[in-house]
C-alpha cells in the first residue's frame, strides 16, 4: 500500500499559483533536508499533499526520491509528476517539514467525487469549513 507525504506550500496562496509555479519548471522537484527512511513505500504509487493556507488542498505523484551531495552538503529531493491534482479540502494545522500522511488519513481527490470537481477551489474550502457540504 502507497505512503502519501504531506507538506505546507510556503508562499502559494491557491492551487492555480502552484500549477503557474509548475509550469514554470523543467524539473518538478520538492527540496529537503532530511531523506525519507520509508522512500521506497512512497514510490509504490504516494503522493505529496500540499498545505496550502492551512488546508489541503491538492496532491502530486512522486516520481522519484533521491538523496544529493555528501556529509553536511547532503539533502533530499523528491520529483514530483504533473498534473497537480485537487483534492477535498481538509483542515491541517501549521508543522515544520514533511510528514508521512497514512492512504486511510489522504483526502479524496475531487474528480472521484460527484460534485464540485469544477467548483473553485476557495468556495469548496467555505462550504467544507460550515458543514454545507
Amino acid at each position: 500500500m502507497a505512503l502519501h507525504l504531506i507538506k505546507l506550500c510556503v508562499g502559494i496562496d491557491a492551487v492555480e499559483e502552484l500549477e503557474a509555479y509548475w509550469r514554470g519548471e523543467t524539473k518538478r522537484v520538492m527540496h529537503t533536508r532530511q531523506t525519507p527512511k520509508r522512500a521506497e513505500e512512497l514510490l509504490d504509487g504516494g503522493s505529496l499533499y500540499w498545505v496550502i493556507k492551512g488546508v489541503i488542498q491538492c496532491r502530486q505523484t512522486i516520481a522519484a526520491v533521491e538523496t544529493v551531495g555528501e556529509g553536511q552538503q547532503a539533502r533530499c529531493e523528491v520529483l514530483l509528476n504533473l498534473p497537480v491534482v485537487r483534492t477535498a479540502p481538509a483542515p491541517r494545522r501549521p508543522f515544520q517539514g514533511w510528514r508521512y500522511l497514512k492512504p486511510e488519513e489522504a483526502p479524496p481527490d475531487l474528480a472521484e467525487l460527484s460534485a464540485g470537481a469544477d467548483m473553485p477551489s476557495d468556495l469548496a474550502a467555505k462550504l467544507r469549513e460550515l458543514g454545507a457540504w
